[in-house]
Formats: structure tokens, C-alpha cells, sequence
């Protein structure tokens, strides 16, 4: 009886997830959503034994964590392959090789206040922020809104301002939505390539 108990409480006692740590310097890693253990073991299965898997926690999703990617297009071609093969959406994230003395680097996303958002859909081509820059004449952020990773062109909480980049981005061809900003995770306030 003692052993029944015991096994019981292992069960039911499970650990959750470990928070999942931030890319190294110069790292490209790919966080997949992989909420359930049969995500995770698909997953697992169509990786190669090489590579490095973890799973953890990333904001409120059970994510697997594939890091040791030195490359963007290492880190997209495996995004895509993940995609194509598991059918699970990969979110690539890094941080500067070389930050300068003053700068802090913080792996803290934040949910965004009131108003409204302006999002691109960057088709996991991140060197499409570029052109987004280009158009719009200014930085452009980089947030996650219903669980899929996006280019944050505008945070305004003046709507007109709001209507007008939209239209701007739809004009030259972007895939672009406005949504309430209250529902996007700011991930990263500028992103530079």
C-alpha cells in the first residue's frame, strides 16, 4: 500500500517546466510551442540525435528550446523544417554578439499597454524588418501576438496614427494587421540585423 502511495504522489507531484534560459551572445535559438508530450516526442523524433533540445517554460507556453545556431538562416531553415515536418510554429530569438559597455541586455518581455498595435507578418524572413524600416522610416519592434511571433511596425494609442501605418504598410505589399495592443507581448523593443 505504502508503495502505491508513493508511486501516486510521483505522478501527480510533477516539477513544472524550468523557465527557458536567453540565447548566448551571437546565439540564434528557436523556441517551438510544443504544449502537450505528444508535440514534444514528435518533435524529438524528427530532430536529429546532435541536436540540443530542451523543453521549458517561455512566457505563459511549454515550449522545446533548440539552441547553438550561429546563423539566421541555420536557425529559419530549421524553423521551417520544424514547420513543414511537425507542424509546429518556431520562434527564432537572439541577442547582440557584442554589446557595448553601457548597454543592458534584458530578456524581459512585457504585454503592451492601451491602444493599438500595427504587426507584419515576417514569414520567418526576419531580414524582411529591413524593408519595414526602410518604409516606414523608423525602428520597428519585435512582439508575439496569439502565440505567433511578429514585427511590431507602431504602438500608438492614436488610432488615425495607427490607420495611417497600416495603410502605408498594406500600399507596399506587407501582410499587416491592427490589433488591440493589449493582447501583444513586446519581446523586443528594436530589432537590428
Amino acid at each position: 500500500m505504502a508503495g502505491l502511495i508513493g508511486g501516486l504522489s510521483s505522478v501527480t507531484a510533477q516539477p513544472a517546466n524550468p523557465v527557458c534560459q536567453p540565447p548566448s551572445a551571437g546565439e540564434y535559438l528557436l523556441l517551438v510551442i510544443s504544449p502537450t508530450v505528444d508535440n514534444q516526442k514528435q518533435l524529438r523524433d524528427a530532430l536529429p540525435t546532435e541536436i540540443k533540445s530542451t523543453t521549458c517554460q517561455y512566457l505563459t507556453d511549454t515550449v522545446t528550446r533548440i539552441g547553438g545556431f550561429n546563423k539566421i538562416d541555420d536557425a529559419n531553415r530549421w524553423a521551417r523544417y520544424i514547420n513543414n515536418i511537425v507542424g509546429l510554429s518556431a520562434i527564432i530569438t537572439t541577442r547582440p554578439g557584442e554589446p557595448q559597455p553601457s548597454q543592458t541586455i534584458s530578456y524581459n518581455p512585457q504585454p503592451l499597454k492601451a491602444g493599438y498595435a500595427v504587426l507584419v507578418d515576417y514569414f520567418n524572413r526576419p531580414e524582411l524588418a529591413n524593408s519595414v524600416q526602410k518604409a516606414l522610416g523608423g525602428n520597428v519592434g519585435f512582439a508575439a501576438y496569439g502565440q505567433r511571433p511578429y514585427l511590431l511596425a507602431i504602438y500608438t494609442t492614436n488610432q488615425q496614427e495607427a490607420y495611417n501605418t497600416l495603410q502605408k504598410l498594406n500600399e507596399r505589399g506587407f501582410v499587416s494587421y491592427l490589433v488591440d495592443s493589449r493582447k501583444v507581448m513586446l519581446l523586443k523593443s528594436v530589432v537590428r540585423l
